[in-house]
């Protein structure tokens, strides 16, 4: 099932009220959809999209989601709407631990999330050609 850009906006939404305000202090930019896919560049073309990212930059302090990198996901994977709704949760959730380990100095996360991809970009190297992802 592939939600709609409007659909999966209104569920984001109502996801993001379910979690502490604390969470989005300092949050100046705010929570964002927007409708790219973002492939990451270091997979074979559509093996691997990013979901999310927070960013804290001259702009202020964000957070992305990209609906087309959900989409093409979901088109993948044959989602559900419970599975947009478990997605979009996991992501807002992760983005916003970034979010709080800036504003505390750590950088926990940045660390599991580097070793993931090198153990990512590990497995893809030694899969064989014709393996599916």
């Amino acid at each position: 099932m592939i939600l709609t850009f409007d659909q999966a906006g209104d569920l984001l939404d109502q996801l993001a009220e379910g979690f502490p305000e604390a969470l989005f202090e300092e949050l100046n930019g705010g929570v964002n959809l927007l409708e790219d896919a973002v492939p990451d560049l270091e997979f074979p073309e559509g093996d691997m999209y990013v979901m999310g990212e927070f960013c804290d930059n001259l702009l202020g302090r964000y957070i992305n989601l990209y609906y087309g990198s959900f989409a093409a996901l979901a088109e993948k994977e044959d989602w559900t709407e419970e599975d947009w709704r478990a997605e979009l949760r996991q992501t807002l959730s992760h983005e916003l631990t970034h979010h709080m380990e800036t504003r505390g100095g750590l950088h926990a996360l940045d660390d599991k999330d580097e070793a993931q991809m090198a153990d990512w970009r590990a497995e893809y190297e030694n899969r064989e050609p014709d393996e599916a992802p």
